[in-house]
């Protein structure tokens, strides 16, 4: 019987719901197959909003802070649906179906962009060979693109909600062998993304802008069909983990209940506080955040009956486990709130350097490279950190350490440093640029200076990614409760959402402030008249301060501990834990 039950799998089931066989389900080849999802995922994204911007200001003949701003909120309503789709996934379709039907929802996104950029009804007319003003795209044709989009969002919210988690599920984090295989997870997670971010921003834009958008975009519906049926393939492998009903009802629950006992004072005895979670689900008392203990503590009114007997009314009295996962959340909340800006760095790269790119020397001999594809730099500096990370450094630091590498902590905080670091060296090379371009005479389209000068900048934020993204995913993950990790995924994915939604703001606002009537200022309609080494430097600053208040952050977080086990006698006495008032 006991090795009969060495192979099962107790907090995970198969695909008929009986619990999982270890031999039969889970591992890598399921997470590859998951993972085939996320590449083609990241290839219709990233394809679609690294080339966005000159779509946009070329085709549509948007000015180009509105262009900018429509890449970055379409970005970040993408990240911000994760929440919608962490939801869904924890409170009725689980992690399987979510990837499902948000894929499928994405693949009708891409086919209708394809469409979109396929009928010359769908767009302006081309801008006349006189000096005259080129017509921008009217409210149809910018609604049928926004339709798109937002579908293509949509989907993305769902996929990326559930993707690592459904992945991280194919690992039992109970068995030591396969718990490493999880914490190597993240890492190959992060870096095969990066290989469909890499073919979108070579391939896929080079398709763009030299073959047909419309193609391109088929290309990603197709493989995201494609995607799915691989996807599905597996359906009879994976390991499947039961939904523990809605992790933000949960929460509120205990809100409310402590809202309710406000008045009354915490006993002294945490072992008198109501607790009817089973003692191998059971989390470690902490100090923090006490006042929401009381939403567990016991008076007349708390319990509700029925036919089938009495039971707690969960807006009125919580377990004491309950109360700590809601306490874990909150402490999740202050490095949340740090890591944002970074993501605001990020959106530049896809939008105001898409646009020095394209106003830079950009051939390579015969061969041009299209503006949008100077990311592959970006993409290049994820793929060589994470290599020299997984091969070099963890291996150097678990010699000299002990430590399997860096912690999760100390990746977000490498990530913002270097992200500075990349801001400092946007604005230098913008000086650079605009002091070339204010000696070249006329208003040439490209100006005398080499497109590689914009490397450092790339390099510097693609390798703060690497280490931000994956310290994000693993912190995110692992020091959260094991019924709100959908959730915790979705609030992760919150902050890249935040950061395009910030940096629109930025955009907005300092356009607002500098601007002019004639379309000047640091952001002007014409960068070459404008001042983006200003707004680069306005971000170097900002990035700095916040760096400053994630290590006050960092330092004040106490991690998530394994409960530790009780001796067999004080479990059958039922003594409890003491603590002063």
């Amino acid at each position: 019987m006991e090795k009969k039950m060495s192979w099962t799998i107790g907090d995970a089931v198969d695909y008929k719901g009986f619990p999982a066989d270890r031999s039969k389900t889970g591992g890598w080849v399921t997470a590859a197959l998951i993972l085939g999802i996320e590449i083609v995922e990241r290839l219709s994204t990233m394809g679609i909003a690294v080339n966005l911007v000159t779509y946009l200001m070329g085709v549509m003949h948007l000015p180009s802070s509105t262009a900018a701003n429509t890449v970055t909120d379409f970005m970040g309503t993408s990240f911000l649906l994760c929440l919608l789709g962490g939801f869904l996934a924890d409170s009725f379709l689980g992690r399987f179906r979510t990837i499902v039907i948000f894929a499928a929802i994405q693949t009708l996104g891409t086919a209708t962009l394809a469409i979109s950029t396929k009928l010359p009804q769908l767009r302006p007319p081309p801008c006349p060979a006189s000096n005259e003003s080129c017509k921008p795209a009217n409210g149809i044709q910018m609604g049928i693109l926004y339709l798109a989009l937002y579908l293509i969002a949509l989907g993305t919210g769902g996929l990326k909600s559930s993707v690592s988690g459904f992945g991280s599920d194919q690992f039992d984090e109970k068995d030591e062998k396969e718990n490493s295989q999880r914490n190597y997870f993240f890492n190959r997670f992060f870096f095969f993304i990066s290989l469909g971010t890499l073919a979108a921003v070579t391939i896929l834009v080079y398709i763009q802008d030299e073959v047909s958008r419309s193609w391109a975009y088929g290309i990603c519906s197709v493989s995201m069909i494609i995607a799915i049926l691989v996807f599905l393939s597996g359906t009879k492998r994976y390991r499947y983990k039961k939904s523990l009903g809605s992790p933000i009802v949960h929460i509120f629950q205990v809100i409310v209940a402590a809202l309710k006992k406000r008045k009354m004072e915490l006993p002294c005895n945490v072992g008198s506080l109501y607790e009817d979670t089973p003692e191998v689900s059971r989390i470690e008392h902490t100090d923090q955040f006490r006042f929401l203990e009381k939403a567990a503590i016991v008076v007349e009114g708390d319990f509700d009956k029925d036919l089938y007997g009495s039971g707690p009314n969960p807006w009125k009295l919580c377990s004491l486990t309950r109360v700590e996962e809601v306490k874990m959340m909150v402490r999740l909340l202050p490095i949340w709130a740090t890591t944002i800006i970074f993501w605001t760095t990020y959106a530049q790269l896809i939008t105001f350097s898409v646009e020095q790119a394209s106003t830079m020397e950009r051939n390579v001999r015969s061969f041009q490279i299209p503006a949008g594809s100077l990311t592959v730099f970006f993409v290049a500096a994820i793929l060589i950190t994470l290599a020299v990370n997984d091969r070099i450094i963890m291996p150097l630091w678990k010699k000299m350490k002990g430590k399997p590498g860096f912690t999760n902590l100390q990746r977000i905080a490498i990530g913002l440093l270097l992200s500075t670091f990349g801001m400092a060296a946007a604005s230098l090379c913008e000086v650079k640029r605009l002091s070339v371009a204010k000696s070249v005479k006329g208003n040439q389209a490209t100006i005398p200076i080499s497109v590689f000068l914009l490397i450092p900048q790339f390099f510097l934020v693609g390798s703060g990614e690497a280490f931000i993204y994956t310290g994000q995913l693993d912190f995110f993950i692992t020091q959260s409760p094991k019924g709100m990790k959908t959730m915790s995924t979705g609030l992760f994915l919150t902050t890249l959402s935040l950061g395009f939604f910030i940096s629109s703001f930025l955009v907005s606002v300092v356009k607002k402030v500098t601007g002019t009537r004639d379309g000047q200022g640091w952001l002007a309609d014409n960068i070459n008249k404008g001042r983006l080494d200003l707004f680069f430097a306005l971000l170097t600053i900002l990035s700095f301060i916040n760096f400053v208040a994630f290590l006050v952050c960092a330092f004040w977080y106490k991690p998530k501990k394994a409960k530790p086990s009780m001796q067999m006698g004080a479990i059958n006495n039922g003594s409890s834990v003491e603590e002063k008032c």
